[in-house]
């Protein structure tokens, strides 16, 4: 099914109901948790255990597109993978944090008039990412402390130190990287289809 909508300059976009698994979103989140993977071994440490990854914004872009179970299993599988390949073993807890930030970039497509396919992105779809981003950095911190405190028995003080930087610089690239990168991509969608229409 279509729903159908008109912008200011009266282009009409037709916007497709999004399954919310479908086999599209299996291959996604198989090239998105690869990404993630390989990306996330580029990294600048910036405390204890912890450090600033450009691979962070996958998940804004993953989520923007495909909606929030992608956005999940991209940062779930992804962050497994890199700590498989580069530690031997995965930390569950914060495996949960990247997870988390993936679910909550893809709560933007709940919104039936936002669609990232037909470039259509209006200022209030812009502040939504925003919120998702930092409802996700919060639930993401809170699933990792859990975690490390209670499952892991790490110390509570290091581990509030290492969520407080982890939450800091993935806001950084979320907003710097992530949300921009998910703009630049409507504004050439939006272009792509306003060509379509003048021929």
């Amino acid at each position: 099914m279509f729903k159908t909508y008109l912008d200011k300059e009266n282009y009409r976009y037709y916007v497709r109901k999004k399954e919310v698994f479908s086999t599209k979103s299996v291959v996604a989140i198989g090239i998105g948790a690869a990404l993630y993977s390989v990306l996330s071994a580029i990294m600048i440490p910036v405390g204890p255990n912890t450090s600033f990854r450009i691979a962070v914004s996958l998940l804004t872009i993953f989520g923007a597109i495909f909606g929030p179970v992608v956005g999940f299993f991209v940062g779930f599988v992804g962050h497994a993978l890199n700590d498989m390949i580069m530690w031997g073993s995965v930390w569950f807890s914060w495996v949960f944090l990247s997870a988390m930030i993936g679910f909550f970039a893809g709560f933007i497509t709940m919104d039936s008039s936002f669609d990232l396919e037909a470039g259509y992105i209006m200022k209030n779809h812009i502040l939504k990412m925003y919120i998702y981003a930092i409802l996700g950095m919060f639930f993401a911190g809170l699933a990792a402390y859990i975690g490390d405190v209670y499952f892991y028995g790490e110390p509570s003080k290091k581990v509030l130190i290492q969520i407080i930087l982890a939450t800091l610089t993935n806001f950084i690239v979320t907003i710097t990287i992530g949300i921009p990168m998910v703009l630049g991509l409507a504004k050439r969608k939006k272009r792509y289809s306003n060509l379509k229409v003048e021929r």
